[in-house]
């Protein structure tokens, strides 16, 4: 079986340029055999299986689904309801949408800690450089001169023996513990909820990742519902189609909650008592909503409100960083470098 998936910038074109030819009034097999006469290659292989499923009589979900994972199951249940109810134009709307809408949280989130990445990552390298390469010639200065090393520059030189020393079972534990990460992030759920549990305690951090899953589960749940969905089978599909073990706990709890007849405030409380993911305003609004009949809108207004929120923290975050770090590089560059030349002052009296 092929087992592949689209990038979220290729679901973005498929979906607008599907919808754009079906809305011309091209029929479904017609519409996607000219998608594949002028498509890109890492699309060919997607749409032929797709167009064969057609061609067998199977369903565009069905045949989407069936070999391999191009879209998430949300977006599949929105194109089963738009070929069922005959609105699979407004689906692929609704589609592209929560998509674009996907991608500009991702690139908030990138654009805010780009920086601050680069900025670590250049400080370690510039700290290893030194370890490695430069601070050896100065132990060879002091010790041709016999020169009393302050305790400061002797832990630096230890450092950077021991560095130079086990290079290579450094790297190869640093290699091991990555590779030992990874597989167990694709072979244990254990390991993956207990990831996905503690993301949300990271200092700072863990606030941003929280606030995205919920701007996504609001957003999910939305365009469910806009597509005729009940809340039930909405946040069925939204626990099938989550990507984070904390959301799709919740999602399956809730809807257990909400199948023994509880309102949704209730139980969305039952569901997330200590709220790990909800806020208490969050679920005050979508109680609201639900009792007033307006539930879709409430959620697609919350959602924007925690985007607006998220916006502004990463926006502070990242003009609060800039200068932190600055000062860090500075600190840590006139450490280095007191540390080592301070000895060097006092080379006169000896020699």
């Amino acid at each position: 079986m092929i087992w592949r998936s689209l990038s979220l910038r290729d679901q973005i074109n498929f979906t607008y340029r599907l919808h754009s030819i079906l809305q011309a009034g091209v029929p479904l097999l017609e519409a996607l055999h000219l998608l594949e006469q002028c498509s890109p290659i890492q699309w060919r292989s997607f749409l032929s299986h797709t167009i064969q499923g057609l061609k067998g009589g199977n369903s565009l979900a069905t045949s989407l689904s069936k070999e391999g994972k191009w879209f998430s199951p949300i977006c599949i249940g929105l194109i089963t309801i738009g070929e069922k109810t005959g609105a699979l134009e407004q689906s692929l709307s609704l589609i592209h949408q929560q998509l674009l809408a996907k991608e500009s949280l991702k690139q908030k989130m990138k654009q805010a800690l780009t920086y601050p990445a680069i900025t670590f990552v250049a400080a370690m390298m510039m700290v290893v450089t030194m370890l490695l390469w430069v601070i050896p010639g100065f132990e060879d200065i002091f010790h041709h001169f016999h020169a009393e090393l302050p305790m400061s520059t002797q832990l630096l030189i230890g450092l950077s023996k021991n560095l130079n020393e086990h290079a290579v079972i450094i790297l190869s534990s640093i290699f091991i513990l990555c590779t030992s990460t990874l597989f167990l992030w694709r072979k244990s759920i254990r390991f993956q909820k207990w990831c996905d549990q503690y993301c949300f305690q990271i200092p700072i951090f863990g606030e941003f990742i929280r606030l995205s899953h919920q701007i996504t589960w609001c957003q999910n749940i939305a365009h469910l519902l806009q597509s005729g969905l009940s809340l039930l089978d909405s946040i069925r599909i939204c626990a099938q189609s989550s990507n984070h073990w904390l959301s799709h706990d919740l999602s399956a709890n809730l809807f257990k909650q909400l199948s023994l007849g509880l309102d949704l405030g209730l139980a969305m409380r039952r569901a997330d008592p200590i709220g790990r993911f909800f806020d208490p305003e969050t679920i005050q609004l979508l109680e609201i909503g639900a009792r007033t009949g307006m539930l879709n809108a409430m959620l697609l207004n919350r959602s924007r409100s925690i985007e607006n929120l998220l916006e502004h923290r990463l926006a502070i975050l990242s003009q609060s960083l800039e200068p932190l770090f600055i000062i860090f590089l500075g600190l840590l560059v006139a450490g280095l470098l007191m540390t080592l030349y301070l000895p060097i002052f006092s080379l006169g009296r000896i020699i």
